[in-house]
């Protein structure tokens, strides 16, 4: 108890006696914008590169940058008290300037989240200056990412006005040459889309697509009734015979006239004459289907050398338009390239000119992504020392240490009250109980009777 009461007393007298700091705090909101494309908002921003963005912004509020800008605004190198302090602190050693920018940035607190909120914090012992300082971290930042913003635009601006000159300079003199060449060749009209040559080239290359695609049809069958010939496959089962309408219907006939045939023959015999008559109109049908066959086979062949013939004359006309389209344009290429020139030049143009204006329109920005949410209120209570805090953890340091100096008393007194103090591996003798003399007398007087000491308990 007497360790708990010392912790605690100490405690609370060296908070009375530490120099009272007091913090206050300003609040940012700050949008994830994206400073590249006029302030747009970027779709769809992840928490991790949300918090990365902010971290980010906070380094910026953390830096001398920043700090050189509060000292500059606040004037604190002119402030007396704060010359007293450098010259007790560095004299000598380096500027004012930067021993305030460090001074100050060790007293800075700044504090990030997922909520777009940044809290800037600064602690002194004075509540009126740490609310001026906060206040004034708050301000340099918002101006700060303004020009880091505006600066590099106008750089640009300034570079693109130099490029438009030249780029201007090359446009009118590739618009110069195309106007002297059109004048010079006595071309009216530069649009080729509706040309003849260029519409009966496209329309000879289809054709020879397509005669290409029929040739292949007709090949592929020629070649399926060659195999079918050549190993002796009867012609009825040709796919081309197959899917002849008028193949099929004389094998019709030719069926039911062999049923015919059976019935006569069964009934009458075969010298009978309607029997004759069937039997050769079922010859005649078959010479007629061996005739269509043979003819269907050979029309294959004819087709696919039609075919052939035709996807050689259309090639032959192809290639000769292609020869008289690419003897137009030998003409024509001198102009080709002073039109492509013309266009290269405009579109460089038009992008510059485009660069330009957006530059232009970001140099003159006045307004960030940064926005002061709250300004920081002079605080009324310090937040240096937490006196009850400090008091709440001596009692808890204090009865640790408490406990562990009974522990070590306990440790270090080496007198023995029981047997449990003992660790011998000897017999026991006996047990001394308190010594009493005023109850027992363990030997009489003179005279008396003998007593015998008392017995082990």
């Amino acid at each position: 108890m007497l360790v708990v009461a010392a912790t605690v007393l100490s405690a609370t007298a060296v908070s009375l006696l530490l120099p009272k700091t007091y913090r206050a705090t300003a609040s940012l909101l700050v949008e994830a914008k994206d400073e590249q494309s006029l302030g747009n908002a970027l779709p769809l921003i992840l928490p991790q590169e949300k918090l990365s963005y902010l971290q980010t912004q906070a380094e910026i509020i953390l830096s001398k940058r920043v700090a050189a800008k509060v000292v500059q605004d606040l004037k604190l190198a002119e402030n007396p008290a704060m010359r007293t302090a450098y010259e007790k602190a560095a004299p000598g050693k380096e500027s004012i300037e930067d021993w305030l920018v460090e001074a100050l940035l060790l007293k800075l607190k700044v504090e990030t989240s997922l909520s777009s909120i940044i809290h800037v914090s600064y602690s002194s012992a004075d509540p009126n200056l740490s609310a001026r300082i906060a206040d004034a971290f708050a301000k340099a930042y918002t101006d700060t990412v303004l020009e880091l913003r505006v600066e590099p635009t106008r750089q640009a601006a300034l570079w693109y006005d130099e490029q438009l000159k030249s780029l201007r300079a090359n446009l009118e003199g590739a618009q110069a040459k195309l106007t002297d060449y059109l004048q010079r060749e006595g071309i009216v009209s530069t649009d080729e889309r509706f040309d003849v040559d260029n519409t009966r080239l496209t329309a000879l290359s289809d054709q020879v697509v397509k005669a290409q695609e029929q040739t292949i049809q007709w090949k592929a069958r020629e070649e399926q009734a060659r195999k079918f010939l050549e190993q002796g496959g009867n012609l009825e089962r040709l796919p081309d015979v197959l899917d002849n309408a008028f193949i099929q219907k004389l094998k019709s006939d030719l069926l039911q006239g062999e049923t015919k045939l059976q019935e006569l023959a069964s009934q009458y015999g075969s010298n009978y004459p309607q029997y004759q008559r069937q039997l050769s109109e079922n010859q005649n049908l078959r010479k007629r289907l061996n005739a269509e066959m043979r003819k269907v086979v050979e029309g294959i062949a004819n087709s696919a050398r039609q075919s052939r013939q035709r996807e050689a004359e259309l090639r032959k006309a192809m290639e000769a338009q292609r020869a008289r389209l690419l003897g137009l344009k030998d003409g024509r290429n001198e102009f080709t390239v002073l039109k492509r020139n013309v266009e290269s030049a405009e579109r460089a143009y038009d992008t510059a000119m485009q660069r330009h204006v957006v530059s232009q329109v970001e140099s003159r920005a006045s307004q960030s992504n940064v926005t002061l949410l709250n300004a920081a209120p002079v605080p009324g209570k310090p937040t240096q020392p937490k006196i009850r805090l400090n008091i709440a953890l001596s009692v808890v340091v204090g009865t640790m240490l408490g406990f562990a100096v009974v522990l070590l008393m306990e440790m270090s007194d080496r007198r023995v009250r029981s047997t449990g103090d003992l660790d011998l591996d000897v017999p026991l003798l006996g047990v001394l109980h308190t010594w009493r003399p005023t109850e027992v007398r363990l030997l009489g007087g003179l005279g008396s009777k003998p007593r015998a000491l008392p017995a082990p308990g």
